[in-house]
């Protein structure tokens, strides 16, 4: 009995500073902001404006008309109006095609060489240059659609020519490769969707960065976190008592971040047939779990980083940069697509990015990646905790100025 109510004992003060903290912070209007409001709605509001932005845009050029200039279309009447029938809408001709395309004031150039018809009427292939900038990743779509528009009529013509000469154009494809895309609306929507892992975990960032700084530098530097060390009480129970109440406004609006997405996941655009795009409770119940250990070593790591300043500023400052951490595994994904494994697990941050993607591409999560990656998360959490330790330990750690 004795026992027990030593442990009481002991993990009572990390309790009262949890509640210290919760309290203090339920009458900053600043925390309860950033933590309640700003990040479980700005997110989901910006990632909803991008979405639709990048989808309507590809629909947009998909069924519009393609402007392209066109040099020399008096050489190639019947393949003009052929692209045109394609969708191709034929713009005037430029001076210097090269230069147009460098300053952008054009898009791309189809140059149709004067010896064309000769070619043509030969049966010889017959030249044409498609001019653009392969740099500009806003054309690739419409670089590709043209492209396509090109072939068409050249695999058009080519098997008229060989019915002419009374040879079956299926001679020239000895091999059919029948497609079988195994792409579900889940994984294409999953593509779109990549960013929002990223999403999710700057709301966890956004909504316990500012107890985290009010917690240390801010009472730093009102002079009002000196008294508590100097209280008889062990220096862990009281940064104990400062993750817990951090990760409670962390986890707060990531739950509310989740809620929120849940609720604009009817507003995603599902124009495209074969895309869906849906948050529902399902993704909610088993990202939760995945981010939990996260919401920890978030929470132990802003403290950490926000123990090194001297005043809120400064604080404020540094979490700032360590924001952009999270996006560098985001970046990656889409730059460097790579296949999922399982050692990826081990890696917080892009352990958890890859097991969410996993979910949005409606796959069945994998209980051995997540324990792992549970597991390696909190120890991790657990070293920061004791980095941030050895800091609070430290007299340096009071002093304001």
């Amino acid at each position: 009995m004795s026992a027990g109510q030593d442990r009481g004992r002991a993990t009572a003060p990390a309790l009262v500073v949890f509640i210290k903290e919760c309290r203090e912070s339920l009458r900053d209007r600043r925390v309860l902001l950033n933590a309640l409001v700003l990040g479980p709605l700005f997110t989901p509001l910006l990632f909803l404006v991008l979405i639709h932005l990048i989808v309507g845009r590809e629909l947009e050029k998909a069924e519009q008309p393609l402007p392209v200039a066109v040099i020399g279309a008096d050489y190639a009447p019947n393949l003009v109006d052929d692209l045109r029938r394609q969708g191709m809408a034929q713009r005037p001709p430029v001076a210097d095609p090269e230069a147009a395309v460098r300053d952008q004031s054009v898009d791309f150039v189809l140059r149709i060489s004067p010896d064309f018809a000769q070619d043509w009427n030969a049966g010889r292939p017959a030249q044409v240059e498609l001019i653009f900038d392969s740099s500009r990743q806003d054309l690739r779509s419409a670089i590709d659609r043209l492209e396509s528009m090109l072939g068409t009529t050249s695999r058009r013509v080519g098997s008229l020519r060989l019915l002419a000469r009374g040879i079956a154009p299926s001679l020239l494809s000895p091999v059919v490769v029948a497609v079988r895309d195994q792409a579900t609306p889940e994984s294409r929507g999953a593509m779109l969707l990549g960013m929002l892992p990223y999403f999710l975990m700057f709301t966890a960032l956004l909504g316990g960065m500012w107890l985290a700084i009010d917690s240390t530098a801010g009472e730093r530097e009102r002079q009002s976190l000196e008294p508590l060390l100097i209280n008889p009480v062990p220096r862990a129970q009281i940064l104990l008592g400062k993750l817990m109440a951090t990760a409670l406004f962390s986890m707060s609006s990531l739950v509310l971040g989740m809620l929120a997405f849940m609720a604009v996941g009817h507003l995603l655009p599902a124009d495209e047939p074969g895309l869906a795009l849906s948050i529902g409770p399902r993704f909610v119940l088993l990202a939760l779990p995945i981010f939990a250990p996260l919401v920890v070593l978030i929470a132990a790591a802003q403290i950490w980083v926000a123990s090194f300043a001297r005043s809120f500023r400064e604080a404020q400052t540094y979490l700032g940069l360590a924001q952009l951490v999270p996006l560098v595994p985001s970046i990656l994904l889409m730059a460097v697509p790579m296949r999922p494994q399982l050692w990826m697990s081990a890696i917080p941050v892009f352990g958890q990015q890859v097991t969410i993607l996993h979910l949005l591409r409606g796959e069945a999560p994998q209980p051995l990646g997540i324990a792992i990656g549970v597991v390696v998360t909190l120890l991790t959490a657990a070293g920061v905790f004791l980095l941030t330790l050895r800091l609070y330990k430290s007299e340096q750690v009071a002093i304001a100025g």
